[in-house]
C-alpha cells in the first residue's frame, strides 16, 4: 500500500543466528535470497516473504542490530529530496535492487531511520494485519512525538487517530495510514535515539514469551494488555536488536 510500510529489514552481525532466532519465536520460514549475487535472508510466512535479515560491511553496520521498516512511496529520489529539505537525512541515496526495486536510507527530524521504497513492479494484496506472522503495529519512540508525527503528516499523508495518556509516560498518539490504524508515537526520554519499534504477531503471546526465552532472547517489559484485548512484550534478541511481539492470550 502506498506511503505505508512495506517490508521490514534486520541488520545484525550474525543474520544465521538472527533469522534461526525470529523463525522459532514467530514462525517464520527462512530461505536465501534467489536474488544471483545477493547475500540475503529472507524471512517468509505463508507464500510470502515478509522480512530480510543481512550483515553489512563494518563501516556501514549500525552501532547495534536493528530492525528497519521500508515505506512505500512513487519516487524515492524526490521522496528523498522532500525528507531532507522538511530536517530529515539522507544516510544512504537512492539506488536500485535490481529486480526488487529502489530505496533510499533516511531519517526522520528527530534521527529515526527508515528506509523509502519503489518495488518493481506490482506488490502482492496486503494480507490481514493481524495475522500471526505479519507485522500488526508500528511504534515510533521520538524524542518529540508531536514533531515527529507532522513530519510524517506531510511526507506521507498519515493522521492522527485515538491518543491514550499513559500517565508518567505521556500521550501515546495512534496513527493511520491510507484511513487504517496501523501505529503510535510517543515521546521515550529513555531511548539511546530515537527508532521505530516493529511488532510480529503471534496466536498467543504467552507461548510467544516462552520462545524468546527459550532461545536466548531478552524480556523487557510485558505482557500487557492493550485496548481491543491483545497483550504485548518489548524484547531483545540474542544479538542485542529491539523487537516487540503482538497476539491474545489464550490461558
Amino acid at each position: 500500500m502506498q506511503d505505508d510500510f512495506a517490508w521490514y529489514e534486520l541488520c545484525t552481525d550474525n543474520p544465521e543466528a538472527a533469522a534461526d532466532f525470529y523463525s522459532k519465536v514467530v514462525g517464520w520460514t527462512v530461505r536465501k535470497s534467489s536474488v544471483p549475487g545477493l547475500d540475503y535472508t529472507e524471512l517468509w510466512t505463508e507464500d510470502r516473504p515478509v522480512a530480510g535479515v543481512m550483515t553489512l560491511p563494518p563501516e556501514e553496520m549500525p552501532p547495534f542490530p536493528l530492525w528497519f521498516g521500508y515505506i512505500t512511496v512513487n519516487d524515492v529520489d524526490t521522496k528523498a529530496a522532500e525528507v531532507a529539505a522538511a530536517g530529515g537525512n539522507i544516510y544512504r541515496g537512492p539506488e536500485d535492487i535490481p529486480k526488487i526495486g529502489r530505496f533510499a536510507v533516511v531519517t526522520d527530524p528527530q534521527n529515526a531511520v527508515f528506509m523509502l521504497f519503489k518495488p518493481v513492479g506490482e506488490p502482492p494484496p496486503p494480507l490481514a494485519m493481524m495475522q500471526a506472522g505479519l507485522v500488526g503495529w508500528h511504534e515510533l519512540h521520538s524524542s518529540d512525538w508531536q514533531q515527529g508525527f507532522a513530519f510524517y503528516e506531510r511526507m506521507f499523508g498519515w493522521s492522527k487517530d485515538i491518543a491514550h495518556e499513559m500517565g508518567p509516560i505521556g500521550t501515546y498518539q495512534l496513527f493511520k495510514a491510507s484511513g487504517l490504524p496501523i501505529g503510535g508515537m510517543l515521546t521515550d526520554g529513555q531511548a539511546h535515539r530515537p527508532y521505530w519499534l516493529y511488532y510480529f504477531v503471534v496466536d498467543d503471546i504467552d507461548a510467544g514469551l516462552q520462545r524468546v526465552q527459550k532461545h536466548g532472547g531478552t524480556l523487557l517489559h510485558g505482557p500487557n494488555e492493550v485496548p481491543g484485548g491483545a497483550w504485548v512484550i518489548n524484547a531483545k534478541d540474542p544479538q542485542g536488536g529491539l523487537f516487540a511481539l503482538v497476539g491474545m492470550r489464550k490461558a
